[in-house]
C-alpha cells in the first residue's frame, strides 16, 4: 500500500503523462489538414466545384482550381479561430477554472469530429464548422495542461515547453486517419472513435485536475483531482503569469509576483505601443502567415509538381505529416538557447532580465533565418527539394512559438503577461487570414502558379529580422547605462 506522499506523487506522474497524450494524439490535429485534404478529395467533397474546360492546345481536363480555394478558406478560418479566440477563452479559463475551460474544449471537440463523421460529399459545408471546433477544443487542452508543469517545481518549464511541442505534433494524427483510410477503414468510423475519446478527456478532467488552478509554488498539503473524501480539491489561487507558446492562452506565467507587490509602474496600454510589442507581433505575424499559407495550400503544390500524380502526392502527404511529428522533439532546443547564460556569472551590474534579453536576441534571430531558409525552399518548384521544406518548416514552427511566448515573458511585466499574450495572438490571427486572398490571387490572375506570392513572402519574413536588432540594440544601451549615477533600467516600452 502506497502512502498519502506515494500516492500523490504517483497521481502528478499520471496527470503528466496522461496530458503529454492528450495533446500529443488530439490536441493541434488542425495542423495536419493536408493529410485529411487527400482523403476528402477522394471522397468527393466540394467535387462539384470541379468543372471540365480547354487547355490551350485544346485538350479537355478537369479544373479543380475552386474546390481547392474552398479547402483552403476551411483551414483559413480554422487557423484564425484557433489563434483569435485565445483572448477570450484565456479570459474563461482565468476567471472559471480548469474544469469549465475542459467541459467547453471537450464539447467543441467533439462537436466538431461528429460534424465530420456525418457529413458527406453533399454535405461539404460541415467541414466549415467542424475544423473550427476541432481547432478550437484542441487549443483548449492546451491550455488546462501546462499548467501541470506547476507540480514539477524546478522542471516546470521544460514540462510547458515539451507540451507545447506535443501540440505540434499532433498534427500527424490526419495522417493516421489517412493511413487508416487507405487501409480501409471509413473516414465515419475514424472521427466517430474521436468523438468518443471524449469520455477519457471528462475522465481525466474529474479524476486528475483541479477545478480551478494549479498554484505555483505549490502551497504545502496541496492537494487536486479526485481525492479520497471524493471532494475535487484545489486551492482557489488563480496563476497570473505561466508561459505558454504555440497557439496558448493567456494563462499565468511561469513568473509569479507576491500578492500586494506591482513589479512594474508600466501601464498595459503603454507595453501594446511599445516597440518592442509592435516590432514583436510584426515577428510573428510574419513567420505564421508564412506557416499557414504553405500548409493550407501543400495540397494543390503537391498536385502541381506532381502532375497530379496521386501516388506521389500520397507519398510526400505522408512524408510531411510524419516530419510533423519531430516537433515534440524541436521544441526544447530553443529553450536550451534562451537558458544558456543560467548559472553562468552575469557581467557587474547586469539584470537577470537584461541577461534574457541579450539571450532571446539569438533566437529570434535563428528564428527569423529558419523562416527565409524554409519560405526559398517552398518556393523553388523542385520536388525532392520538399523534404527539406518539410523539415525546415517543422523545426521553424518550434521554434516560433516557443520562442514568442517566452519573450514576453521576458520583455514585459509578469502583471501583463495574459493581456499582452492573448492580445498578440489575437491581431496575428487576423494577419494571418491573408492566406486567402493570397491564395485567390494565386488561383484567379497568376493561372496557378504561386511563384511571385512566393517571393514577396520570403521578402516580407525579412521584415522579421527587425525585430532582434531592436532587442540587440536596446541591450546595448543598458551596457552603455551601467555605470551611471543612479542608473534605471530603460522600459521596453520606451
Amino acid at each position: 500500500m502506497l502512502g498519502c506522499e506515494g500516492e500523490a506523487v504517483v497521481r502528478r506522474w499520471l496527470t503528466l503523462v496522461t496530458g503529454l497524450l492528450e495533446c500529443l494524439c488530439f490536441a493541434g490535429a488542425v495542423f495536419g489538414w493536408a493529410s485529411l485534404v487527400f482523403v476528402l478529395k477522394t471522397e468527393g467533397y466540394f467535387s462539384y466545384l470541379c468543372v471540365n474546360t480547354t487547355g490551350v492546345n485544346g485538350t479537355q481536363f478537369l479544373d479543380c482550381s475552386a474546390q481547392d480555394e474552398q479547402f483552403s478558406l476551411v483551414f483559413t478560418i480554422a487557423s484564425f479561430m484557433n489563434n483569435f479566440l485565445l483572448l477570450p477563452n484565456g479570459f474563461l479559463f482565468d476567471r472559471f477554472g480548469t474544469m469549465v475551460a475542459r467541459l467547453l474544449g471537450i464539447s467543441m471537440y467533439t462537436s466538431g469530429a461528429l460534424f465530420v463523421a456525418f457529413s458527406s460529399s453533399a454535405l461539404s459545408v460541415l467541414l466549415f464548422p467542424a475544423l473550427s471546433c476541432i481547432s478550437v477544443g484542441g487549443i483548449m487542452f492546451l491550455v488546462t495542461n501546462m499548467q501541470i508543469g506547476n507540480l514539477f517545481g524546478s522542471t516546470r518549464s521544460t514540462i510547458i515547453t515539451l507540451y507545447n511541442g506535443a501540440f505540434d505534433s499532433s498534427s500527424a494524427l490526419f495522417l493516421i486517419i489517412k493511413l487508416l483510410f487507405e487501409a480501409g477503414i471509413s473516414l465515419r468510423a475514424s472521427f466517430l472513435f474521436l468523438a468518443a475519446c471524449g469520455i477519457i478527456h471528462l475522465v481525466r478532467t474529474f479524476l486528475l485536475l483541479p477545478r480551478t488552478h494549479i498554484p505555483y509554488p505549490l502551497p504545502e498539503g496541496y492537494t487536486y483531482g479526485d481525492t479520497p473524501t471524493g471532494k475535487n480539491t484545489s486551492p482557489t489561487h488563480s496563476l497570473r503569469d505561466i508561459p505558454r507558446s504555440k497557439n496558448t492562452s493567456p494563462t499565468p506565467s511561469l513568473r509569479t509576483t507576491p500578492r500586494g507587490k506591482n513589479t512594474s509602474p508600466t501601464p498595459s496600454l503603454r507595453c501594446f505601443l511599445s516597440k518592442f510589442f509592435l516590432w514583436h507581433l510584426v515577428w510573428l505575424s510574419v513567420m505564421q502567415l508564412r506557416h499557414y499559407l504553405f500548409i493550407g495550400t501543400l495540397n494543390p503544390m503537391l498536385q502541381r509538381l506532381t502532375q497530379g500524380e496521386p501516388s506521389l502526392v500520397s507519398t510526400y502527404t505522408n512524408a510531411f505529416a510524419v516530419t510533423q511529428l519531430c516537433g515534440v522533439l524541436c521544441a526544447p532546443w530553443n529553450g536550451l538557447i534562451m537558458d544558456r547564460h543560467k548559472g553562468k556569472p552575469r557581467a557587474p551590474g547586469m539584470s537577470e532580465k537584461e541577461a534574457d534579453l541579450r539571450a532571446s536576441v539569438l533566437s529570434l534571430t535563428l528564428t527569423a533565418l529558419q523562416c527565409v531558409l524554409f519560405s526559398i525552399c517552398a518556393s523553388t518548384p523542385f520536388l525532392p527539394l520538399q523534404y527539406l521544406t518539410f523539415i525546415l518548416q517543422v523545426l521553424n514552427r518550434s521554434f516560433l512559438y516557443g520562442g514568442n511566448a517566452a519573450f514576453i515573458s521576458i520583455a514585459f511585466p509578469p502583471c501583463h503577461f495574459g493581456k499582452l499574450y492573448g492580445m498578440l495572438m489575437a491581431l496575428s490571427a487576423v494577419v494571418a487570414l491573408l492566406q486567402y486572398p493570397c491564395f485567390t490571387l494565386v488561383k484567379g490572375v497568376l493561372g496557378g502558379d504561386p511563384l511571385y506570392v512566393n517571393i514577396a513572402l520570403t521578402l516580407l519574413s525579412l521584415l522579421a529580422f527587425i525585430h532582434p536588432v531592436c532587442v540587440y540594440l536596446h541591450c546595448c544601451g543598458l551596457a552603455a547605462q551601467r555605470g551611471k549615477p543612479k542608473d534605471t533600467l530603460p522600459s521596453p516600452s520606451s
